[in-house]
């Protein structure tokens, strides 16, 4: 198979849908592999380092042409999504849910797009999602300390405090890998963590960790609304796999929290779960609505971009050589898990959640995968 590994063009992002360590086990499998020129030279991977792994080294509209398969990290931009051809793979995040402009783009490509966020796995977990939220949700902390400090329009709040002082008040809204990572760096600071969740044994699992260093509370609209207008920091870390983030927070809500508070929508990718969420970018991070600091980056990841392009490799790696030994519609039929990927294909959408969100028109994802050609 010919795969190919454009350069992202998203704002401010620097991971890469495959390192040269990657590059080298589908060469050593007999496939060829396309490389953009500086596809990861921003962060520490060299146009010679993927040379020596066996790439190709091609411009942008090159790699596209003679790619079977694109393998990236962040959707496709307008101008990618015309460069897609009927019949060829595109291997990355996707979060269509919230995004019917990017919806009806693939669409019209007739390209066969699989989504990182929607693969499972045997105990119905998302293993090419948890990576990044594991990187977004201990960066929601870092990025909501330092929002909060009076320069950047915070309450001028340190989260640990100091002997004599309170401790900044953390309300993490979900337990799922998101929450937990912020809570992890959460309690290291030394902060005052508060845990909402619908799932008692996601709250369990947190108190036998945590025990008394933190609170866990079963999540509803009063115990919401309670603890938002205590917090100095909230975490928004909700998650429907493939499907728009719920609205957790609303406007009302946002115009009663404290001044200076700030909240940072993890979610923001499914739609944010805050009616005053709307995306931003690393360059311009934050914006405040009613005196509270809103961060809603859409790739968060993007940030420690390093970190984040080896930890989201060790993950797909295993997915893209498989699709790549196997073809696409084999390695689909033989792996039920990476078949709930297949977002959709051939103009057609064949994911329930997404298709309900955007009230578009759903075939059944078997019915899909049978059309494809073998």
């Amino acid at each position: 198979m010919h795969i190919g590994v454009p350069k992202e063009i998203k704002n401010h992002e620097y991971r890469v849908g495959l390192i040269p360590q990657s590059v080298r086990e589908l060469v050593r499998r007999g496939h060829r592999v396309f490389v953009e020129h500086d596809a990861g030279s921003a962060i520490g991977y060299s146009d010679a380092l993927y040379q020596q792994a066996g790439a190709e080294l091609l411009p942008v509209d090159e790699v596209f042409a003679q790619a079977d398969m694109l393998v990236k990290v962040k959707e496709p931009q307008p101008e990618e999504c015309a460069r897609l051809r009927p019949g060829q793979i595109l291997f990355t995040y996707l979060h269509l849910a919230p995004d019917r402009a990017q919806t009806e783009a693939l669409l019209d490509s007739n390209a066969i797009c699989i989504a990182y966020e929607t693969v499972t796995d045997a105990q119905g977990r998302l293993p090419l999602l948890a990576p990044m939220s594991e990187v977004a949700g201990r960066m929601a902390i870092q990025a909501g300390a330092g929002c909060l400090e009076k320069a950047r329009g915070g309450r001028g709040v340190l989260l640990g405090g100091v002997p004599g002082v309170p401790r900044g008040r953390v309300v993490i809204l979900g337990g799922g890998v998101v929450g937990s990572n912020a809570l992890a760096m959460a309690v290291g600071l030394g902060a005052d963590v508060t845990v909402l969740d619908k799932n008692p044994d996601a709250l369990r699992r947190l108190d036998a960790q945590y025990g008394n260093r933190i609170n866990t509370l079963y999540s509803t609209g009063a115990t919401l609304e309670e603890q938002l207008l205590g917090a100095d920091l909230v975490i928004g870390a909700v998650l429907v796999p493939g499907a728009a983030a719920p609205k957790l927070i609303s406007s009302e809500m946002i115009q009663r929290m404290q001044p200076g508070s700030v909240l940072v929508d993890v979610a923001i990718d499914q739609g944010g779960c805050a009616e005053t969420s709307t995306p931003t970018t690393h360059a311009e991070p934050t914006y405040v609505i009613d005196e509270v600091v809103h961060y809603c980056v859409a790739n968060m990841p993007g940030g420690v971009a390093r970190t984040s392009t080896q930890a989201l490799n060790n993950a797909t790696l295993p997915f893209v050589l498989a699709l790549a030994d196997k073809g696409v519609k084999r390695a689909l039929t033989e792996d039920a898990h990476l078949a709930q990927g297949l977002n959709l294909s051939g103009g057609v959408l064949c994911n329930a959640e997404v298709a309900q969100a955007l009230q578009l028109p759903v075939q059944p994802l078997s019915t899909v995968i049978s059309a494809l050609p073998a």
